[in-house]
């Protein structure tokens, strides 16, 4: 019986719901209708915004790695001769190494790409980030 009402409460929740947001789009409609106009974002705008967010991630992500690499190293030199402290330090590292590598990787790949769809990618001669042979 409890999950019968149950499912009976969620549907007539969900039916309330529905029922009001046409209304409320009429409304978001009417906000939207009474802003200014403003300047289009253009393909340029979006590339930057992306490869800036991409520059950030693959930084602080290189980061990190540095972080373990650095933090395994020392907990390595620390755990002197207790067995279970060691492999987990080398597991650590090992993680650390391998987090890094696959960092760059990506970030190796984004670039690429991002040469593809920018076309500077088939650029065979460059003089100060302008392209002269093709």
């Amino acid at each position: 019986m409890k999950k019968i009402s149950k499912i009976l409460f969620i549907s007539l929740l969900f039916l309330a719901i529905a029922h009001t947001l046409p209304a409320q789009a009429v409304g978001l409609a009417g906000q939207l209708a009474d802003l200014p106009p403003g300047e289009p974002i253009t393909f340029e705008e979006i590339d930057s915004l992306i490869s800036r967010i991409a520059q950030f991630l693959v930084v602080t992500s290189v980061l990190i790695a540095i972080i373990m690499i650095v933090w395994s190293g020392i907990t390595y030199m620390a755990a002197g001769a207790n067995a279970t402290k060691v492999t987990e330090a080398q597991g650590r590292l090992k993680s650390a190494i391998i987090g890094a590598a696959i960092v760059l990787g990506v970030g190796v790949i984004i670039q690429t790409i991002a040469g593809i769809v920018s076309r500077d990618f088939f650029c065979q001669f460059q003089v100060l980030g302008v392209c002269i042979i093709r």
